[in-house]
């Protein structure tokens, strides 16, 4: 399986920066692995650091962008029916939608941060008909810092490259729970309003 992965990322980076932003659109891989890999294309001189970022934040918002309209245009049956084709879950749905509903649009750029959430939160952005602007303002925001910090973290380790999940957990699970943390404070702020 690991050599199949390593095998699929070599090809996707013989595409160059077009590879990063493909693999980040089509997600077969995860971002993390596909961003640090770049990052080691980085550091062995084959790519450039800002066109990876920008390729990573191109190809990350198109891949929520894609969840999005299919929501918008779908809705909750369509994505039930087709969503296993692109590895989403009923489960994930329910969860996403539920955080949508329950904390509104300034989830979308939190929720990035969140494991699980991340991959769908977009889903019931676009059966809530969310705004398309403040939509891909709030994913693109939330994808740079991500595409940064795994090409930055790839191109540090160099050929260690594939011990980004270890290296990454104690500051993606740092992240993470900044971000519920600020949901939080977010809901608290809300409710003293109200």
């Amino acid at each position: 399986m690991k050599e199949l992965v390593i095998s699929l990322l070599e090809w996707i980076m013989s595409l160059g920066h077009f590879g990063i932003a493909l693999g980040l659109m089509v997600e077969v891989i995860p971002s993390e692995l596909v961003l640090s890999y770049g990052g080691y294309m980085v550091s062995q001189g084959h790519l450039n650091f800002t066109l990876s970022v920008i390729a990573g934040t191109i190809g990350g918002t198109l891949a929520q962008l894609f969840l999005y309209w299919m929501g918008y245009y779908g809705g909750r049956p369509f994505l039930e029916k087709y969503g296993k084709y692109i590895l989403i879950s009923k489960k994930q749905i329910d969860l996403s939608e539920k955080w949508f509903n329950k904390y509104g649009t300034g989830v979308i750029f939190f929720a990035r941060f969140i494991p699980v959430v991340r991959h769908a939160i977009s889903i019931p952005a676009g059966i809530a008909k969310m705004s398309f602007a403040k939509f891909t303002l709030f994913t693109t925001l939330a994808v740079i810092p991500w595409s940064i910090f795994f090409i930055e973290l790839g191109s540090r380790l160099g050929s260690n490259w594939e011990d980004i999940k270890t290296i990454a957990a104690p500051y993606t699970r740092g992240i993470m729970i900044a971000a519920v943390v600020i949901i939080f404070l977010f809901i608290l702020y809300k409710v003293k309003k109200k």
